[in-house]
């Protein structure tokens, strides 16, 4: 890293890493949450007879999301960080053009498990880098701030896939996403620095990626806290798939999808930053295992007054921006706990925990989504069941220890210094 670089220049280069890192995560959320308002125009275009089966554009692109991160790590742990993500960012452009122009239900639904699979390199090298520049509440809070930044776009996403609706049909929102994801990929090319230690860069052999993946699934904190997140992502993935229906059919609100997704994440946007602002004082397992006690309290009450009242649309979105408030204070900081141990394997933790994390939470999803029946119960006491199952999780990991320091973290590089950006 630049030893030259001032103090000064330091920080504005973090700030404006922070904000580069989650325009490049936002690719994800933007090519979810635009899709929500176009799903009944979507099934109606490419002749799906089921209604169910719209889940499928959102779920085909999470399955593809998690299946390739196993790829992308051992990549930029051979090739470097910013190529890759180059690469990748590319591929996106490349599968969303193509769901613009699919003319059937199939292809949709391939260029959309194509255009995740693509997207995942934000996921896999947003992680790394910051694993590469930081450690412990530090990289706990530069990950919060770049989930604050990133968390924005769910808030207005549905938002702006309705207002595209307006002026054309579903396929001008995939075009708008390959525009975003070329504007993306040009300002990180121009400024993004390459973080990884070449210390640290690894041969791709099978042999040597196959230690890099023992090394993530043996280690306690790793395993422990990416079947946790696997869990609580559930939660979040069930709600995606299920909350056009909900809001459409259950609470007979199509128009208002936009202005219910944008309550529910504006409080979760608000939370991550205040983890950003707590995490390094309190610490991440008095922060994170509270957060996961409230959302598992939250998500019970929830599913009990469903189950014995007919629950107005005020109610369910107060009840689940409450869940996702306590969500946001649990999933940065089981990421960075998952990462403690993983300095020098980086890039593939982080494609191992994304793989494993984000295909069982999107398989988990879609039984929780399949099996909506025209009212929230089904989502809500799968939401429930996640919670219960993350908690578990967390006290077999822990050894029945909450918010104490559980295993030791193992040795492991000292943190480096962010470098500015290029040109800087």
């Amino acid at each position: 890293m630049r030893d030259s670089v001032t103090s000064e220049r330091l920080r504005a280069g973090q700030r404006e890493i922070v904000l580069l890192l989650a325009a490049f995560m936002a690719l994800n959320a933007f090519a979810i949450d635009t899709m929500l308002p176009a799903l009944p125009q979507i099934g109606a275009d490419l002749g799906v007879t089921r209604d169910n089966e719209r889940q499928l554009v959102i779920l085909a692109y999470m399955f593809g999301f998690g299946a390739s991160q196993m790829l992308w790590g051992p990549l930029a742990d051979r090739f470097g960080r910013k190529p890759v993500l180059a690469g990748g960012v590319s591929l996106y452009f490349l599968f969303a053009t193509v769901a613009a122009a699919a003319q059937d239900f199939t292809l949709m639904i391939v260029a959309r498990f194509l255009m995740g699979a693509s997207g995942a390199v934000s996921r896999v090298l947003v992680n790394a880098i910051v694993r590469d520049l930081f450690e412990g509440e530090a990289m706990a809070r530069v990950m919060s701030l770049t989930m604050m930044v990133f968390m924005v776009v769910p808030v207005l996403a549905p938002s702006v896939g309705q207002l595209i609706l307006f002026f054309g049909d579903w396929r001008l929102i995939f075009y708008g996403l390959a525009g975003y994801g070329l504007a993306v990929l040009v300002w990180g090319w121009l400024r993004l620095p390459e973080t990884l230690n070449p210390d640290y860069r690894r041969k791709l052999e099978f042999g040597i990626v196959g230690q890099a993946v023992l090394i993530a699934l043996r280690d306690r904190l790793s395993l422990g806290y990416t079947m946790a997140l696997t869990a609580v992502f559930t939660a979040l993935t069930a709600y995606l798939a299920s909350i056009q229906q909900i809001v459409s059919v259950t609470f007979e609100r199509p128009g208002a999808i936009g202005i219910v997704f944008g309550a529910i994440a504006a409080p979760m946007s608000i939370a991550s930053w205040g983890n950003s602002r707590i995490v390094e004082r309190y610490g991440l397992r008095n922060v994170s295992h509270w957060g996961l006690i409230g959302f598992l309290m939250v998500s019970l009450a929830h599913l009990l007054v469903a189950w014995w009242m007919v629950e107005p649309l005020w109610l369910f979105v107060l009840f689940q921006a409450a869940s996702f408030v306590f969500f946001a204070f649990t999933t940065a900081n089981f990421g960075t706990l998952a990462m403690t141990n993983m300095a020098k394997v980086a890039g593939t933790a982080a494609s191992v925990q994304g793989t494993f994390g984000t295909v069982g939470a999107a398989a988990l999803g879609l039984v929780i989504g399949q099996a909506y029946d025209g009212t929230q119960i089904p989502y809500l006491a799968g939401m429930a069941l996640a919670a219960v199952a993350a908690l578990l999780v967390v006290l077999v990991t822990e050894r029945g220890r909450l918010f104490s320091h559980g295993p030791k973290r193992s040795p492991g590089a000292t943190p480096e210094r962010c470098p500015g950006p290029e040109g800087s």
